[in-house]
């Protein structure tokens, strides 16, 4: 390590655990495969150190280059400026990449950093920090890492998708291909158990390595809200919310000294608080307090220059971006809002968003940290020691909620399709894995085993999420290189909206306008030249990136090469110079997002269909309402919502819609049961999209059956020709079914619907409309389902009529009998004189029950028991009947009286 440096960190509690870390790392006994050696856990609180000291003390004892790898571009600037500061012009001892050369104090030296899109490094950089995007395009181009002898993972306990990718593509190299390279997983609330096991084997842990001091002691006020606040809903916080936290900070400027940090979960929050900040003035001072911002979406200039003392006190209001690995200068006091943002996303509908959520403990105390890097601070938690008590312990994985299309992708690159194989600290979900897997087939980048394709390695290449880089590559070959760069650049996550595939959006293209076009006007225009330089750097870049040879064996699929699945034909190869600004915007975004191209559900609505087949609705007084067509780059569907929000779109036409949605494309026959009938039909689809139909006169026998089952089902089982006889065999076969059980059939009509084209069977084959059901005998169909030999027994087993003893035959009603008891008998009493016993039905097992008939045909009486009627019952009705019926026999005894079913003749009166 350089005597400057040593002298500059001597009092950072890090320098404790130094030579315990060098030590692990650079023993004799020398890394190899299989052994622990050569990796550690640097586990040490915010500010003591880690990030600056521990890099240049490894310098001082490996020959190559020390790689510190952070989660964010403005921690990366930070860390290589303070390391460059310390090294004040001194030399790094050791044989560096270089040859020796001598450091000179400023970023670019001994000391340098790599971001997407800018380097600062040289021969003779021997430690340089990069973003873990970074390094994970390194490793993916020369996994060997050439030159480089150790690599620091900061900030490990963050759990972003590239840190953990990084981490695991690290452990691989070292176990095949590098045992020599020192990994160091420094964090200061990481899961240490989980990283030595990995770090190390088995048998054999990683050692862990730290210390527990932090640089000063943060006191904590708990300053929770005084009244109800609404918990935060997706992204809406509750405007009292924000209120406080204002007045919170001018509690905090009124009691302490120093400058304040506010932590807030994104730029929208941040211009709210600081429009309730404009104009406050510190309590007994002249001078205003400066309001600054800190938040990912600014350029690195405006990063930069929060990172440098200000002549007055500040208040910086910032993002989770000032959590860790840097530090603000002369901050002596935190407030946090205790909110963050955590990206959500709905893998069946393809739409991501960002979502709020509650700050962890852990990262609360990261927040909190920030105050004592200096010295003695205080932090005002803007809610309740209670409440503190119930956050979770760690914020969740982004590999548990993100979208996982870049991630299969890279790991389909290092040739691990999955991760199998891979030393994850977590398991990735199979569904949002599956999800991944669909889109990156559906964009040629994958095969049908998983495997990286040429075309997917053109795609990798370019640096930004899939979806965008083949519409930049796609695009290039419709629109142009410019114009197809500066589009996917205000949608990557280095643009103004960023965030757009996987999240949602994170700030705005110069103003709250949906309208992604008069966005692109106005970056164009330099309305807002942060933005507008933000935007020019990514645009060169992707520029590029589009034009750069593709890494392979050069078959088809890279940059400019036609041949792979999805790409653009035929009219998309027309002159760039041919399409409008609005229509190449329009072509660009549906060939990111095809499921997004949305057609308006009526003329002049603000309601659309995505051809992946959710709805869309724009806000309220939308500049692109009346659109026929929109392409959709950025849209969220809050929970309990039917229909995503639009977000960020283009307007375009038909022909355009159709050219970029192309792979979705298709005609189809369409033979479905809709409004009550039957309707065939020859669709041409945009997906779920129906752009045209026509009658089909001849449609196909099995799509024919199949939707007049499904008319069947929806209309029930009336719709088909019940005469009486077939209600009353269906009624005998019920009987026969709970009576007996199987083989008898279930004739219940969820039973029938069910197995429909057993019994209906032929039936079904000339059926072209509702009406041909209403023809079809269910009767003789039901025929079909009699087992056999039962069969044969039907009518003795349930008999459609019985013989009573005056000789007629009478129909029994088997509808409303239920458990043992038998069919209905519905008679006169006179038929049935000389019956001692009601006789029984299904070989005896269910006696008839007897509906007694007056000569009316009126019920006077039931029984299953005859004998018991005529002895107790007969007399009564007797009584009460002779005289109504006088015609009618009535006899003392009916067991020995003859039956009839005649009336007596009337007598003549002189």
């Amino acid at each position: 390590m350089l005597p400057d440096a040593t002298v500059a960190g001597g009092n950072l509690p890090i320098r404790a655990a130094l030579p315990a870390l060098i030590g692990a790392l650079t023993a004799r006994d020398q890394p190899r495969p299989g052994h622990a050696g050569g990796a550690a856990v640097l586990v040490a609180p915010p500010g003591t150190g880690k990030t600056t000291l521990v890099p240049l003390a490894l310098a001082d004892h490996v020959p190559g280059r020390v790689l510190v790898v952070e989660p964010r571009r403005i921690a990366v600037r930070a860390a290589a400026r303070r390391m460059a500061s310390l090294t004040g012009g001194g030399e790094i001892r050791g044989n560096d990449v270089g040859g020796g050369e001598v450091g000179t104090g400023e970023v670019g030296g001994a000391v340098g950093y790599t971001i997407r899109g800018e380097r600062r490094a040289g021969p003779s950089t021997r430690v340089e920090v990069v973003t873990t995007g970074v390094l994970v395009r390194r490793l993916q181009r020369d996994p060997e890492l050439p030159g480089t002898d150790a690599v620091v993972l900061d900030e490990c306990h963050e759990r972003h998708l590239d840190a953990d990718l990084a981490l695991a593509l690290l452990l691989d190299v070292r176990a095949v291909l590098r045992p020599d390279l020192r990994l160091v997983a420094a964090s200061a609330t990481a899961d240490t158990r989980r990283l030595a096991a990995m770090l190390g084997t088995p048998d054999q842990p990683a050692p862990v390595i730290g210390t527990d001091a932090s640089m000063y002691d943060v006191e904590v006020v708990w300053a929770p809200p005084p009244g109800v606040i609404t918990p935060a809903h997706g992204l809406r916080v509750d405007p009292r919310l924000l209120d406080h936290v204002a007045a919170t900070v001018g509690r905090a400027l009124r009691e302490t000294s120093g400058d304040v940090l506010v932590f807030l979960p994104g730029a929208g929050e941040i211009t709210a608080v600081a429009g309730r900040l404009a104009g406050r003035r510190e309590a007994g001072h002249r001078d205003a307090v400066d309001v600054l911002t800190l938040h990912g979406r600014q350029t690195g200039g405006a990063q930069d220059a929060v990172l440098r003392p200000g002549p007055r006190r500040r208040v910086v209001l910032a993002t989770a971006v000032a959590e860790s690995s840097l530090t603000v200068p002369g901050v002596r006091v935190v407030v946090d809002a205790g909110l963050a943002r955590s990206p959500r996303m709905d893998h069946a509908r393809g739409l991501g968003s960002l979502v709020t959520v509650r700050v962890s403990r852990s990262s609360a105390g990261q927040r909190a940290g920030r105050a004592g890097r200096e010295a003695p601070g205080r932090v005002y938690r803007c809610w309740s020691a209670a409440e503190h008590d119930r956050l979770p312990a760690q914020p969740e994985p982004e590999i548990a909620v993100a979208d996982l299309t870049a991630f299969a992708l890279e790991l389909a690159v290092w040739g691990n399709p999955g991760g199998v194989g891979l030393p994850l600290l977590s398991e990735p979900p199979a569904g949002a894995m599956e999800a991944a897997g669909a889109t990156l087939r559906a964009l040629g980048a994958v095969d049908e085993t998983g495997r990286v394709t040429p075309r997917g390695r053109s795609i990798a290449q370019v640096g930004t999420h899939p979806r965008l880089a083949r519409a930049l590559l796609d695009g290039t070959r419709s629109v142009g290189a410019r114009r197809a760069a500066e589009v996917v650049a205000m949608l990557s996550g280095d643009g103004p909206v960023g965030g757009s595939v996987g999240g949602s959006v994170g700030g705005s293209v110069g103003g709250p306008s949906d309208d992604l076009v008069a966005g692109w006007r106005r970056l164009r225009g330099d309305t807002d030249r942060a933005a507008s330089a933000r935007w020019r750097e990514e645009t060169r870049r992707l520029r590029s990136a589009a034009q750069s040879p593709p890494i392979g064996t050069g078959e088809p699929g890279g940059p400019g090469e036609p041949g792979g699945p999805g790409e653009l034909a035929g009219p998309a190869a027309r002159d760039a110079g041919g399409i409008t600004d609005d229509l190449a915007a329009g072509l660009v975004v549906g060939l990111a997002f095809p499921e997004r191209l949305a057609r308006a559900r009526d003329a002049g609505s603000t309601n659309y269909l995505m051809a992946g087949g959710t709805g869309a609705e724009l806000a309220a007084g939308s500049a692109l309402t009346g659109a026929g067509w929109l392409a959709i780059a950025v849209a969220d569907r809050g929970p309990g919502r039917t229909s995503a929000r639009v977000r960020l779109a283009v307007a375009l036409d038909a022909a355009t819609a159709r050219e970029a949605g192309a792979a979705l494309l298709r005609t189809e026959d369409e033979v479905a049961w809709s409004g009550g009938d039957i309707v065939a039909r020859q669709l041409e689809r945009l997906g779920a999209i129906i752009l045209a139909e026509r009658p089909v006169g001849r449609p196909d026998p099995s799509l024919l059956r199949a939707a007049v089952l499904d008319g069947l089902r929806a209309a029930g089982l009336p719709v088909l020709r019940w005469s009486a006889d077939a209600l009353a065999l269906r009624d005998r076969l019920a009987f026969c079914h709970r009576l007996l059980g199987a083989p008898w059939p279930d004739v219940t009509d969820a039973a029938l619907l069910d197995c429909a084209p057993d019994w209906l069977g032929p039936d079904l084959d000339g059926v072209r409309r509702r009406a041909d059901l209403g023809r079809i005998d269910a009767g003789h169909a039901l025929r079909r389902l009699l087992p056999w030999p039962q069969a044969g027994r039907l009518d003795e087993l349930a008999p459609e009529r019985v013989t009573v003893p005056s000789g007629s035959r009478v129909r029994l009603d088997y509808s409303g009998s239920s458990g043992a008891a038998g069919p209905v008998l519905a008679v006169k009493i006179a038929e049935v004189f000389g019956w001692e016993r009601v006789p029984a039905v299904a070989d005896g097992r269910a006696p008839l029950v007897l509906h007694l008939l007056s000569p009316a045909g009126r019920p006077v009486a039931v029984t299953s028991d005859l004998a018991s009627f005529w002895r107790t019952g007969y007399p009564q009705v007797r009584a009460e009947l002779r005289g109504r019926y006088p015609r009618h026999p009535w006899p003392d005894d009916p067991t020995t009286a003859p039956p009839t079913r005649r009336v007596a003749p009337r007598t003549r009166s002189r």
